[in-house]
């Protein structure tokens, strides 16, 4: 879906491709410039999965004239949250925010939704924070629904404080 009100690079100039090892500064730099700070060993951690899964291109990245502008990691699970059939599961996804509006995300999500389709997979999940509207807003629009399940969970300190005080 595009909308009309927003700036938007012509989806040509967009080039999306399968995300690399040696992506792994790039997608530090855009994630620390969204979230505040940067997370080195979680993105090693995901980037090292995410490239290891060989013929399954499901991680991509996004750039514009030779620059890293974007990226996804997501994996495929099959039978997954008590599903029978195979789901994606899009773990985080950053756009360098001098390149917001501009058709990134999409373009992203577009070429993950073919190379799932290809795959089989029909589904798409993902978390977004209640209070990130911005997020939402952006999931909304290219189509995600609220899962049919609830996302429980479990502050393991505050249950032993609980069981402690109750004995």
């Amino acid at each position: 879906m595009h909308d009309s009100t927003t700036s938007s690079l012509e989806t040509e100039a967009i080039r999306v491709r399968r995300l690399r090892p040696s992506d792994l500064e790039p997608v530090i730099r855009i994630d620390s410039k969204i979230v505040g700070r940067r997370r080195d060993e979680y993105f090693k951690v995901k980037l090292e999965m995410a490239t290891n899964e060989t013929g399954i291109e499901v991680s991509l990245a996004a750039e514009v004239d030779g620059m890293f502008v974007g990226f996804l990691i997501a994996r495929v699970f099959y039978g997954e949250f008590g599903l029978m059939e195979p789901v994606a599961v899009l773990e985080v996804m950053g756009v360098n925010p001098d390149f917001q509006g501009q058709g990134i995300g999409h373009a992203l999500l577009g070429q993950l939704r073919t190379n799932l389709l290809g795959l089989g997979v029909r589904t798409i999940s993902t978390e977004v924070s209640w209070d990130d509207q911005g997020m939402m807003s952006f999931f909304h629009r290219e189509g995600f629904t609220p899962a049919r399940r609830f996302c429980l969970d479990l502050d393991c300190e505050e249950l032993r404080r609980r069981e402690e005080t109750s004995v």
